[in-house]
């Protein structure tokens, strides 16, 4: 009997998926919204862009081999994605010695401290670009025009500022000066960083890992649904204080956070059901911070703090087990 059953050590299904392969993927949903960033911001784009790769590869290479001494994983193609994100996240007239010090706190504090990929609890790119928020306020904070504006502006600020300052000194919604309408917001002909400027590349980007089932819809639905529907509460009590809620929708690192920060699967919940807790959560402090606190966007803010959550939701909403009742 014992020639004719063999069992042999888990696991006992395989795949041909690797982390490489999902990051990659990853990587080709974030080429259009990279293309038309360079289109839009010219050499600056590709230059923030090249510094901010070149960096995490070889921060992540350096502290792997000679802090951590273990072999290097430049080839999973996380590093990768992280510069990517931090690019998309900055403004590209940002100079290189601030995009490399973003690239530390990145990929130094932000993954290999707490020992590399599949072990951090915060987002990488995010720790970046909030660490470069508070330390460098005015450089990041300063948004060149694109070559769709006012070729004798050097900057101008995005739509949240102008809402927010506009709101901040009694100026009523229907008065603000200087916004872009939606159809130039949803296209990508507005002011902001390099990936987050066309809300319809990002959303094609998002599809395109559905279908590659990279990420789920839970998580980026749940956050653009409560945003809608909270700040479309307060713009019915009073349009001429609160924005309409699309464009909320449409404007600031909105889409960018939803769809490829948030989505994270190492630092978002394992579940659907805790999936769609923590998209409201990032949600709800999404647009409180926009609406009621000091900066003009909170997507980073949010995703950061219930990044913190995660353990919690994934240790109190567990799918059933196999066979359970």
């Amino acid at each position: 009997m014992s020639k004719l059953l063999t069992v042999s050590p888990s696991p006992h299904v395989h795949s041909s998926e690797s982390t490489q392969k999902i990051m990659l993927r990853v990587v080709y949903a974030m080429i259009p919204a990279m293309i038309w960033g360079i289109y839009m911001f010219g050499l600056d784009a590709v230059r923030v862009g090249l510094i901010s790769v070149l960096s995490c590869l070889a921060i992540e290479f350096l502290i792997q081999k000679y802090v951590m001494k273990v072999k290097p994983s430049l080839t999973d193609g996380s590093a990768l994605i992280t510069g990517v994100l931090l690019a998309f996240n900055v403004p590209v007239s940002l100079p290189w010695w601030i995009i490399i010090i973003g690239a530390i706190a990145a990929m130094g504090v932000g993954k290999l401290s707490f020992g590399g990929l599949g072990s951090n609890v915060f987002n990488p790119a995010l720790v970046g670009r909030v660490f470069l928020l508070i330390s460098f306020p005015v450089q990041m904070t300063s948004w060149p025009v694109t070559r769709m504006m006012d070729v004798d502006a050097v900057s101008a600020a995005t739509p949240l500022a102008i809402i927010k300052e506009g709101i901040k000194n009694g100026i009523p919604v229907s008065q603000l000066q200087g916004l872009p309408n939606l159809s130039d917001m949803a296209i990508g002909f507005n002011h902001g960083s390099m990936g987050e400027i066309s809300a319809l590349l990002l959303v094609l980007g998002g599809l395109y890992m559905l279908w590659k089932k990279v990420i789920t819809w839970q998580t980026p639905v749940s956050i653009l649904l409560t945003v809608l529907v909270v700040s479309g509460i307060f713009w019915m009590i009073n349009p001429e204080m609160y924005v309409n809620p699309v464009y909320h929708i449409f404007t600031g690192g909105l889409m960018l956070g939803a769809i490829f920060m948030a989505t994270d699967m190492v630092t978002s919940p394992m579940t659907g059901k805790g999936q769609l807790i923590y998209g409201f959560g990032i949600g709800l402090i999404t647009i409180s911070i926009r609406m009621f606190g000091a900066y003009p966007e909170g997507i980073s803010f949010a995703i950061l703090i219930m990044n913190a959550f995660v353990p919690l939701i994934n240790m109190y909403v567990k799918p059933k087990r196999f066979g359970g009742q």
